[in-house]
This record gives structure tokens, C-alpha cells and sequence, in this order.
């Protein structure tokens, strides 16, 4: 399970670190309704038991900051979520934050053991503390200038909703931060979970920094069809099943022409179009991890290479599945 420690200054903004928390536990719900054991344990730490967020509502039974200070590869995963204040410059003269900046000087970050979350000006908090030097990261537009001149030696990167350099995730600031976090959910549990958290949020998903087009498990759900949304779940979570749609349709408890009918008007595309794409994704992802060509149509449930290789064309990838492999 991984630790998230959001840390909340006076006048956090709320939605940096409310929106974020509720992907995380609704990440932790739908495992749970799955049969796994929840990923995320979630903490709210500050230098003080309360405090006020930008919108006036007070935040009480905040814990102290954790001793992370040594670095314990079998220890869990932890998380430290950075969050943005009001005004156009990020105050540091308080006692809070003095505080919180002498505690992250001392965070030893390291891949999988603990990593940074910066959301909005978090990520000028964090070159305050001496964590952004030699590093990729970006923020709010209106903070990208002083990032630059808190940490001349961070690389900051603009027109960016969020920046990937591992220990450090840092994003452009409120809505953003949720993009981020379904990143990292999609990343740690999968990119069908992460989808679905996407869709009990109702919300777009974005393409991620590197993806050169939109995830097949996140593409084709920009709707609100609850049975829809069923069908696409249970294929995203085992296409290896010899799924048709007569089974789909069970799923929708509708009929075969019906389901057809949805698929075609919601998602914009034919339900045994959309198993082969999701099929394809599996079975890139296999050819990418170093199976071959038979291993990954097996994986993915295609019933033969020859199949595996005709969707391929049939979606024109780029390349070939030998080729992706070698």
C-alpha cells in the first residue's frame, strides 16, 4: 500500500489536494469492490493540528509531518503531495512554512521508495527546498517565472498539464493535479482502473506527457451510459475472455442489436471493434515487455498470431507486432 501525505499550509488551495485525495479513494473503492486490498493510505500532515484553506473552511486532526528521512527500500511506497496557495508569488516567511521547508530538505526521494507530488505552486515550494535542481518540473502559468528564479538549475517546462521526472511528478496546478494523480493510479494499478476512477469522477481524461495519442482503455468512454460503461469495465479488466456480443450484452442485461446500437452511438465505435483495440494494447504492452509475437496474442486473447497480426493492420499501428518485439 502506498503512503500519500498531503501536506496542507495555511490557505492551501482546496482543490489542489481534495481533488487528488478523492481519485485516491476512489481508486482504494474500486479495488475493494474488485476483491484486492486497497493501494493508497491516505494522511494529511501539516506543522500545525488545523488550518484554514483559500476558501475559509477550516481543516482539523491534521497530523505532523512524518519522519521520512531515511531512505528503507522494504519499506512502503510514500508519496509527499505538495499543493498551491492563493496570491501570485508563494509565501515562505511563515512559521508553517519555514517548517515544512526545514522538513523537506531532509527527504531523501528515490524511485518507488519516496516520490514527489507537486501540484500548482507546490513545485515552487519545492525549489525553495533545495528539491528541483537538475530536474524537469513545471507549475501554474502564473508561477512558471518564479520556479525559474527560486531554481535556475530546474528545467521548467511550460504549456505542460503535468511533467514526468522520476522521484518528481509536478503539475500545472488545481484540475490538473487530478490528471496527475489518475496517472499515477494508471501507472501503480492499471490503466482500467484508472479509468473508471476517471469515469465515477466524470471526467475527461487527458493523454499523459509522452503518449502520442489517447490510451485505448480511456478512449471511447466520453459518455455517461451506465451499461455502456459496465460492458467496457468487465472487457478492459479480462480481454483475454472469449468475449462475443451475446456476452456483452449479458453484461448490459440488454440484447446483442442493442448493445450494437450503443456502442455505435455512445463510443463511436462496434463493440467487437472496440475488444480487438483494447486486445491490441494488451498485447503491445506484452511486446514491449519483452514476450513474443505467440506469448502476447495469448495474453491478450487473441486465438493466433495471424489474428493478432490482421487487427494490427486492421488499426494501421505503426510497424509490425515482429518488429515491436525485436
Amino acid at each position: 500500500m502506498i503512503q500519500v501525505y498531503f501536506v496542507l499550509l495555511p490557505d492551501s488551495l482546496i482543490l489542489d489536494w481534495a481533488g487528488p485525495a478523492e481519485a485516491l479513494r476512489i481508486a482504494n473503492q474500486t479495488l475493494a469492490a474488485q476483491g484486492h486490498s486497497e493501494g493508497f493510505a491516505l494522511h494529511f500532515v501539516s506543522p500545525q493540528p488545523s488550518t484554514q484553506t483559500s476558501v475559509g473552511v477550516a481543516v482539523t486532526g491534521l497530523h505532523a509531518l512524518p519522519d521520512l528521512g531515511t531512505a528503507d527500500t522494504s519499506a512502503a511506497t510514500s508519496w509527499v503531495v505538495l499543493v498551491g496557495q492563493p496570491g501570485r508569488t508563494l509565501p515562505v516567511d511563515s512559521d508553517a512554512s519555514r517548517a515544512v521547508l526545514h522538513w523537506l530538505r531532509g527527504l531523501p526521494l528515490a524511485c518507488d521508495q519516496l516520490e514527489l507530488v507537486t501540484i500548482c505552486a507546490g513545485a515552487v515550494l519545492a525549489a525553495h527546498a533545495g528539491l528541483l535542481a537538475g530536474r524537469r518540473a513545471t507549475t501554474h502559468h502564473q508561477h512558471l517565472e518564479e520556479l525559474q528564479q527560486v531554481e535556475p538549475r530546474c528545467d521548467v517546462v511550460a504549456n505542460r498539464v503535468f511533467v514526468e521526472d522520476a522521484p518528481l511528478y509536478s503539475s500545472a496546478g488545481v484540475t490538473t493535479g487530478i490528471d496527475l494523480i489518475l496517472h499515477r493510479i494508471s501507472a501503480v494499478c492499471g490503466p482500467a482502473l484508472a479509468a473508471q476512477v476517471a469515469q465515477t469522477m466524470v471526467l475527461a481524461l487527458r493523454r499523459g506527457p509522452h503518449d502520442p495519442e489517447l490510451s485505448p482503455f480511456l478512449a471511447y468512454r466520453a459518455h455517461l451510459h451506465p451499461a455502456l460503461h459496465r460492458v467496457q469495465d468487465a472487457v478492459s479488466q479480462a480481454p483475454e475472455t472469449g468475449w462475443t456480443v451475446p456476452g456483452m450484452a449479458e453484461v448490459a442485461h440488454t440484447s446483442p442489436r442493442h448493445l450494437t446500437r450503443l456502442f455505435l452511438e455512445h463510443a463511436g465505435i462496434a463493440p467487437l471493434q472496440y475488444l480487438r483495440r483494447i486486445r491490441l494494447a494488451v498485447a503491445q504492452a506484452a511486446l514491449h515487455s519483452g514476450r513474443n509475437v505467440t506469448q502476447a496474442a495469448e495474453i491478450a486473447g487473441f486465438s493466433s498470431d495471424t489474428q493478432l497480426r490482421r487487427a494490427w493492420r486492421q488499426f494501421a499501428l505503426a510497424g509490425t507486432p515482429s518488429v515491436l518485439h525485436g
